[in-house]
């Protein structure tokens, strides 16, 4: 695994998440609500729309050579078969299948944007074009019988179509753009009016691949629902463009609040209530077995009442997939995933730690007086951060159960969670 250290992360190449399909000048095909206009924001999100899940392929072997793909497919079982990237035709797939001894490579081609072989069945995904010659030969030598699965991390893909048959899509002409409220992984993060409340929308700038991330993240985030998480609300599908709109959180994120008003208006109650909250999304998600990977003040966002929720969640999906050239937080990240890439419920609580220390120091960057190279070498002896002026030793021993090296040994979201509301209820 390629490592660099740029700035205050670590950067780090994984495989690709997904196979994608260009988007540039797609239309989006999306039908006219009904019911669904009538309600509310609020109502909208928690309405009870099915969960959009991700399709595996467990038969796409990436950038593999012809030569490669013969080697793997052996003994050469009729149907048996793969897909792989196309060397000849960049952008292009092709589908490897066995027929009487040899191995067949049919070149998948993009046309008005969709997928074919032969110009006359088109798909939207790999997964429907597979899954439509498992059915039927139609045309190629044999039909799908046995796929060779890729050994390792496998892949994923989104149809755009499932959000749409979920319910789960917004008409651009409901949304009311006001100013530009920050920026997000995939582009800019934009204030706007939905059926007359406030909603943050996320609007994808990038490539075709950052569209299938993004839609990897909003397909997660259609199966969680949490009072401390922040909620999608639905997908914009407008001609080439998407964009994902959520809940509106008022006040910002964490670290900045914590900062912006410091110890003169962030009493000890506010902070046991961010941590309660905080820990209470995040217990959620350990249950749902979702590691988050990027906890920290930054990724806390909170509302116009003060209530603290978990954002950027939605590209963490346990054993599912990894990030492409993922950039690491060195000081917020526990030691085995910055060495060996292993994230875990785990390696989220160590964040958490840190994320308390950031609470109670009033938004403070961590290991203050360590340089950023030489944290990893201190952490990994075992050096833990002290105390933050005024912290609850209660808190404070929490964070060092969180540091432990061992992430065995380190406490659950579930029994964190326990201990700190029992100090809410003594906090006054």
């Amino acid at each position: 695994m390629n490592q660099t250290l740029q700035g205050n992360t670590l950067t780090q190449r994984y495989q690709p998440l997904a196979v994608v399909s260009p988007l540039e000048d797609r239309t989006w095909i999306v039908p006219n609500m009904t019911d669904t206009e009538k309600l509310s924001p609020t109502s909208f999100a928690l309405s009870q729309k099915p969960e959009v899940k991700l399709s595996a392929m467990p038969w796409f072997h990436g950038k593999i050579s012809r030569e490669a793909a013969e080697t793997l497919l052996n003994p050469r079982e009729d149907g048996l078969f793969l897909v792989r990237e196309s060397t000849n035709f960049p952008g292009d797939y092709t589908l490897c299948v066995c027929f009487q001894g040899k191995v067949e490579h049919y070149r998948v081609k993009y046309k008005d944007n969709q997928l074919t072989i032969d110009d006359e069945e088109f798909f939207q995904t790999l997964a429907q074009l597979v899954e439509h010659y498992e059915e039927d030969a139609d045309g190629l030598c044999t039909q799908l019988t046995k796929s060779l699965p890729k050994q390792g991390k496998q892949d994923f893909c989104v149809d755009t179509k499932k959000f749409v048959e979920a319910g789960w899509v917004i008409q651009e002409h409901e949304l009311e753009y006001r100013e530009p409220i920050g920026k997000g992984e995939f582009g800019d993060v934009m204030l706007a009016i939905f059926r007359g409340e406030k909603v943050a929308v996320k609007m994808l700038k990038d490539s075709s691949e950052a569209a299938q991330k993004f839609l990897a993240e909003a397909s997660l985030m259609t199966s969680l629902k949490h009072e401390n998480l922040v909620q999608l609300l639905g997908l914009v599908f407008d001609k080439s463009h998407i964009s994902l709109v959520t809940e509106y959180m008022g006040k910002g994120n964490l670290v900045d609040y914590l900062r912006s008003r410091g110890r003169l208006h962030v009493t000890k109650a506010h902070q046991i209530n961010f941590a309660c909250d905080t820990c209470s999304g995040m217990e959620y998600l350990e249950r749902r077995k979702v590691v988050h990977r990027d906890l920290a003040a930054r990724n806390v966002l909170i509302s116009e009442g003060g209530v603290a929720k978990v954002a950027d969640f939605g590209l963490a999906r346990e054993e599912s997939f990894t990030l492409d050239c993922g950039k690491l937080p060195i000081k917020w990240t526990a030691p085995e995933a910055l060495k060996h890439g292993i994230f875990s419920n785990k390696s989220d609580m160590w964040s958490f730690g840190i994320l308390l220390w950031e609470i109670y120091s009033f938004g403070r960057v961590p290991y203050p007086r360590i340089p950023l190279a030489d944290v990893v070498k201190h952490v990994e002896k075992g050096y833990k951060m002290e105390a933050p002026e005024g912290c609850p030793p209660e808190v404070y021993e929490i964070m060092r159960q969180a540091w432990d090296l061992h992430p065995d040994k380190r406490p659950s979201f579930r029994e964190i969670k326990v201990k700190l509301v029992q100090l809410k209820s003594i906090t006054v």
